[in-house]
């Protein structure tokens, strides 16, 4: 029970960082720095790092594999498993239940997803928006 309460707190101030209302662009991106995402499919799969444009996991890295609009490993590629707005493990899906997590250490700090059900999330639009230049 004392675990519960301590991973539905973290969740609660998680979730009052990712709300734009709520926290400025600053705090929401030193929330998700270094946040790895992992898709919730079977191989949870790797789909890079919220960080640094130079980072060359970043997302934010335009020439690197999991920032670049044109990888196969992308979700940035609107073509690809992961950028499809079909896909039920893309951000890009507004009606997924199961979008990528954002991870940091050995917690789920919340979903990168364009269905606003999922909480605590963020899309990928407004991640891009608030932090791709902060790092």
């Amino acid at each position: 029970m004392k675990s519960l309460l301590i991973v539905t707190a973290k969740a609660a101030i998680v979730a009052a960082c990712l709300l734009p209302a709520v926290s400025g662009a600053q705090e929401v991106c030193d929330t998700l720095a270094g946040a790895k995402i992992i898709a919730q499919n079977e191989e949870s799969t790797y789909l890079g790092t919220v960080s640094s444009s130079s980072d060359r996991d970043s997302i934010f890295n335009e020439y690197g594999t999991y920032g670049n609009d044109y990888s196969s490993e992308s979700f940035w590629n609107r073509y690809s498993k992961f950028g499809s707005e079909y896909n039920r493990n893309s951000p890009f899906n507004k009606y997924s239940s199961s979008p990528p997590m954002l991870i940091r250490g050995r917690d789920v700090i919340g979903y990168l997803s364009e269905n606003k059900s999922n909480s605590p999330s963020i899309s990928p639009a407004r991640l891009k928006t608030l932090c791709k230049d902060a790092y």
